[in-house]
C-alpha cells in the first residue's frame, strides 16, 4: 500500500459544499417551496411556523427551516430577530407605551362606536391608550338607536359621551340624527355629547387598500350589500366575519394602517370624553 498523502483530503473548491445561508422570515419576504411549486410572501411568523400568502389570496403554513428558495437559492428560513428597542416603546397608536401601567378605573364618559368591527378596529389601535384613560368603548348596534341611549345615559360634566358613526356625510340620516343629539337647549345633551364620524360606507374602507393587499376598495352599487359585494368582486370567501377577522383586522398592525379621516376623529373622541 502506497503511503497517505497530506493531500488526500483536500478538497477541490469547486466541489466543496457552501452553507445553506439562513434568512429571516420577515413579514413581506418572497418565499418559494420547491417541492410543491408554491410562491407567497410571508404575512406572519409564529414560534416553528411560517405562514406563506400567494397572490391569489391562498394562505399556507410551513415549518421553518430547510428546504425553502428566496431569490431563486435555497435557504434557511428563520425565526426573525426581536431588535431591543432603542428608545421609547411606542403603542399602535403611536402613544408613548407605558409598561407594565395598570388600567385606570373606568370613567362614567363612554365612547360609542357603530358596530362590533368598529370597536373591535379601535382596541386594536387605540386599547392601550384607552385603558390608561379609563375609557370605556361600547358597541351601537344602529344609529337609528343613539338618541334613546343618548336620553338614557344622559351625559352631563364628567360623565361625557362620545360617538364615531359611520358615512356621516352632509344630507345623510345619520347627520340628521346627530345633529338632534347634539342640539342645545333646556334638556339637550348640549355641550357634554359629541358625534363625530367618517364618510365610509363601513369601517372596512378605514384600512388602507394597500394593508389588505388590493390597489383600492371596490365599488358596489346602492342597493346591493356592501360587504359582500366587496367580497364578490374581490373573490374573497362570503363569510364576511371571516374575513373581517383574518384579511382586514388582523393585518392592522399600527396607526399609520388607517385612513387620516378615522385616525382623527377618535383622536377627537378620546380627548373630549377625558377633558375633566
Amino acid at each position: 500500500m502506497p503511503p497517505r498523502s497530506p493531500y488526500d483530503d483536500l478538497v477541490h473548491p469547486r466541489t466543496k459544499k457552501k452553507p445553506v445561508p439562513q434568512v429571516e422570515a420577515a413579514k413581506d419576504v418572497v418565499v418559494e417551496d420547491p417541492s410543491s411549486g408554491f410562491v407567497g410572501a410571508v404575512v406572519r411568523c409564529e414560534k416553528d411556523v411560517v405562514h406563506l400568502e400567494d397572490r391569489f389570496g391562498k394562505v399556507r403554513a410551513y415549518p421553518l427551516g430547510p428546504g425553502f428558495w428566496v431569490d431563486g437559492r435555497p435557504v434557511v428560513l428563520v425565526r426573525p430577530k426581536q431588535n431591543a428597542p432603542s428608545g421609547p416603546q411606542r403603542s399602535a397608536s403611536g402613544s408613548t407605551y407605558v409598561v407594565g401601567a395598570r388600567a385606570r378605573v373606568a370613567r362614567e364618559g363612554r365612547i360609542y362606536v357603530e358596530g362590533k368591527h368598529d370597536a373591535e378596529l379601535v382596541e386594536k389601535v387605540w386599547g392601550h391608550d384607552l385603558r390608561i384613560e379609563g375609557v370605556v368603548v361600547e358597541p351601537l348596534h344602529g344609529v337609528d338607536d343613539l338618541p334613546g341611549i343618548v336620553r338614557e345615559f344622559r351625559p352631563s360634566a364628567g360623565r361625557r359621551l362620545g360617538v364615531l358613526v359611520d358615512h356621516l356625510v352632509t344630507g345623510s340620516k345619520e347627520t340628521r340624527i346627530a345633529a338632534e343629539v347634539m342640539r342645545t337647549g333646556a334638556g339637550a345633551p348640549g355641550a357634554h355629547a359629541l358625534v363625530v364620524g367618517h364618510p365610509f360606507i363601513d369601517i372596512w374602507q378605514a384600512v388602507k387598500p394597500s394593508v389588505v393587499g388590493i390597489q383600492a376598495w371596490p365599488t358596489v352599487p346602492r342597493g346591493e350589500d356592501w360587504k359582500t359585494g366587496v367580497c364578490r368582486r374581490l373573490g374573497w370567501e362570503d363569510d364576511t366575519g371571516y374575513v373581517w377577522a383574518q384579511r382586514i383586522l388582523a393585518r392592522v398592525k399600527v396607526w399609520t394602517d388607517l385612513e387620516p379621516t378615522l385616525i382623527g376623529r377618535v383622536e377627537e373622541l378620546i380627548d373630549f370624553v377625558t377633558t375633566d
